[in-house]
């Protein structure tokens, strides 16, 4: 349906239904739509949406059912193809729905039926997808601004409110539709004619069938129940349902319509995904505000900054009984000085900011969020259909007390347990089917522990439909799961897919589907030659390793392929790394800490050895890349392999006259870049320092240019309080009192300059700077201007 305005009882004289046009989610149009039924007592009442869904009509008035719920309708060979018709408490179509069943008055949804709705969008995929009422999301009046390209488009709200001399919509439809309440409809059904007879369609060409479907379903109520017939539907379409037409011209437009075979149930929906900002083209801008106007018995400005109050003061804020009562009076005040009928969302929000929140915009950001459009999410009966794998979800769900919520959520696992275990093995497998209702989260109290696990939980409702369409793998989450990680294994392109699928496999708890996976991958690994393959899958055949550990599973196989790929990678390296690009090296350098990190996780003291002395051969080797020698002997270093005269030996070496400029920065990024906490080497060992001190010093101007960006690269991962010390060590010289304060580094240093032993060193340095004259060349200052 489209963002209507709504529109009066319009009941043509003599038999003629009640059109009762409306905006599809607002209270004054909720209110108004009851009034009317109340007088016009109908013994029938229509309501634009998809037919298929008059079954599920009765479940509306089950307990259990707490909206905002949706209608969604999805084609049963293919569930992605899928649209929502959602309802609040506050849509006119609920509260319709509610009054009828509360009577004993049948219902009837009379929109164009699903089956050929979803056809005609998978017919076209240029078409924009069918939004949250059924439309095309393109054909919604809220989205003409952005879609002019394409047609010209009315947005009939926006050009009332503009005739009426308002420049914001909302504020119009607030002013005239939710606080004046009363008899809008004539009024409004009049300005709906009048737009159409100037725009006709108002560029939105589908809606000419749904109309003519509209038509003749009318046309049929009124033959059974003669003319005690009401209808609610958006405004936009009341003057076309006037209209006077034949039954065969209205046919005629529905004939070779494509058609689908398609499911429908109910679902949980959000006031999150009511608003208009998640691109729901129906959208409005503050469904929890619409949602308060409607629940609030009297008083809702002063109910609401009461609400307001509650949440500032759950976030620590001062808020005192007074503060409130001033920013009642407030928002009334601005609301007379504005010449509104009441105080809307404008104006206690100006008073919120002025009084509540000390005139700061901060606060009102959580305001927004959590209360003018809120994370309310409804709940469905259990009597609802579904597929056989959302009920195993549903029961999944209960028994370990995992209740989904619109609002984010932290949790956190202690694997050892068994209610955690299963929550983690049910969220990991969720994933795996793409059911993303959890992400993965770093642990808010630092634990890193492979017996601990940290998510964040929200479901949206989205999520129903992937749980439909995992579907198709089975019949619970257990054997869908399975199912589908066995086909991926299967068609994975890259050996790494395939290490991270046994990865999510023994995480997930699927011993079925390991033996199929494990079979791929070991074939995979023994034809793939390329050694960047092979390094990229070892870390998660590892991790593989080190989880399925935790949670007791065999992984004797998994052993037995890391043992083996571990050392491939080990022969494989040396001559990979030789002779490659800039880029290349830099991946290369990454396969190396991706190695060493998964080494790291191994408990085979052998396989440890064997890669220090890989690590060694790499290091010392000419040909190989200048980042990843530098890594190499960075690695070596943490590893206690290599002492800090060996380093410096390396480092010396790397820097010399010979080595070209850009290898030589390349070195260094290698071995003190990268985030690898080089920066506090530097600060500690002043002889490393001292010895990039003197290479940046002898790079001649030219070829300085060229490794700025490398050193910029290397010296900008530092912390600032890290670069800001090395900064002042070398402004001072490493031999200073102050520098050996600063960077804190061993004793040895004495307390005051000794200039004769000092000067005595500087024919020296002159040599090895190149500068024999004793000037500073070009680069004098150099390591200084990169450091900051």
């Amino acid at each position: 349906m489209t963002t209507s305005t709504a529109a009066a009882p319009s009941k043509a004289s003599g038999a003629g239904p009640v059109l009762l046009g409306v905006r599809h989610h607002g209270p004054g149009s909720a209110r108004a739509v009851r009034s009317a039924l109340d007088a016009a007592e109908p013994r029938i009442v229509l309501i634009e949406g998809p037919p298929e869904a008059d079954a599920l009509v009765p479940l509306a008035e089950e307990a259990d059912m707490r909206p905002p719920v949706a209608l969604l309708a999805h084609v049963v060979d293919e569930p992605g193809r899928s649209a929502f018709w959602p309802f609040a408490e506050f849509s006119p179509e609920w509260v319709a729905i509610q009054w009828a069943l509360a009577r004993g008055v049948p219902v009837r949804f009379i929109d164009l039926p699903a089956a050929h709705s979803l056809a005609l969008r998978a017919e076209d995929e240029d078409e924009d997808e069918v939004d949250g009422d059924g439309d095309a999301a393109s054909e919604d009046p809220a989205a003409a601004d952005s879609e002019a390209e394409v047609s010209v488009r009315v947005d009939p709200l926006r050009v009332l409110a503009e005739t009426a001399g308002y420049d914001d919509a909302e504020r119009w439809w607030e002013d005239v539709v939710e606080h004046r309440g009363g008899d809008v409809f004539e009024v409004l059904g009049e300005a709906m004619g009048a737009l159409r007879e100037t725009c006709g369609d108002g560029g939105y060409a589908r809606d000419v069938p749904r109309e003519a479907y509209m038509r003749l379903q009318v046309r049929a109520a009124q033959r059974e129940f003669g003319g005690d017939v009401a209808v609610v539907c958006g405004a936009w379409h009341v003057p076309a349902l006037r209209q006077k037409t034949t039954v065969a011209a209205d046919r005629a437009l529905l004939k070779g319509l494509p058609k689908a075979k398609v499911d429908m149930t109910w679902v949980p929906w959000t006031h999150r995904r009511l608003a208009r900002a998640s691109g729901y083209g129906a959208g409005i801008e503050s469904p929890g505000w619409y949602g308060h106007l409607f629940s609030a018995p009297d008083r809702p400005v002063e109910r609401w900054l009461t609400k307001v109050a509650g949440l500032l003061r759950a976030e620590d804020r001062i808020v005192s009984s007074a503060h409130v009562i001033e920013a009642v009076r407030l928002a009334e005040t601005l609301a007379v000085m504005r010449g509104r009928p009441l105080a809307g969302l404008t104006e206690t929000t100006d008073a919120v900011r002025a009084v509540l929140c000390e005139g700061s915009d901060v606060p009102l950001a959580l305001i927004h969020d959590k209360l003018v459009v809120g994370d309310v999410l409804g709940e469905v009966p259990e009597a609802s259909p579904a597929v056989p794998l959302q009920r195993d979800l549903t029961r999944q769900q209960r028994s370990l007390r995992l209740k989904p919520a619109a609002a984010e959520k932290e949790l956190d696992l202690d694997l050892r347990g068994d209610t955690d275990a299963a929550r983690s093995r049910l969220l990991h497998r969720l994933r795996l089917l793409g059911v993303a209702w959890g992400e993965p989260a770093r642990s808010a109290r630092g634990s890193t522990g492979t017996f601990r696990e940290s998510w964040r939980l929200r479901w949206e409702p989205e999520l129903s439909v992937r749980v439909a369409e995992a579907g198709v793998w089975g019949t619970t989450v257990l054997a869908a799961a399975t199912a589908k990680a066995e086909s991926d294994a299967i068609s994975a392109s890259a050996l790494a897919d395939v290490t991270a699928l046994a990865e999510r496999c023994l995480r997930a708890g699927l011993p079925d589907a390991l033996p199929v996976v494990m079979r791929v991958l070991a074939d995979r690994a023994a034809l793939d030659a390329d050694v960047g393959h092979l390094a990229g899958a070892l870390p998660a055949l590892v991790r593989a390793l080190r989880y399925g550990d935790v949670r007791g599973t065999d992984t004797g196989a998994l052993a037995d392929v890391a043992a083996g790929l571990a050392e491939r990678v080990f022969v494989g390296l040396p001559p990979a790394c030789a002779a490659l690009d800039a880029d290349a090296a830099d991946e290369m350098r990454g396969h190396v800490d991706a190695v060493h990190s998964a080494v790291a996780l191994l408990e085979d003291a052998g396989v440890r050895e064997r890669w220090r002395s890989v690590l060694r051969v790499l290091a010392e080797r000419d040909g190989v890349a200048g980042v990843v020698r530098g890594r190499c002997a960075r690695v070596l270093l943490d590893e206690g392999v290599l002492d800090e005269d060996d380093a410096a030996r390396l480092m010396s070496l790397a820097l010399s006259p010979g080595t070209a400029p850009v290898e030589a920065a390349a070195w260094i990024e290698g071995f003190v870049g990268g985030g690898s906490g080089g920066g506090l080497l530097l600060v500690h060992d002043e002889r490393l320092l001292a010895l990039v001190d003197a290479w940046l010093k002898g790079v001649p101007g030219d070829a300085f240019t060229d490794v700025l960006p490398l050193l910029r690269r290397t010296f900008s991962a530092y912390e600032p309080g890290v670069r800001r010390t090395l900064g002042e060590l070398v402004r001072r010289g490493p031999s200073g009192s102050g520098a050996s304060a600063l960077a804190g580094g061993p004793s040895g240093f004495g307390e005051e300059l000794d200039a004769e032993r000092a000067d005595a060193v500087l024919p020296v340095l002159r040599l090895l700077l190149g500068d024999p004259a004793g000037g500073h060349g070009e680069s004098g200052n150099n390591l200084e201007g990169a450091v900051a």
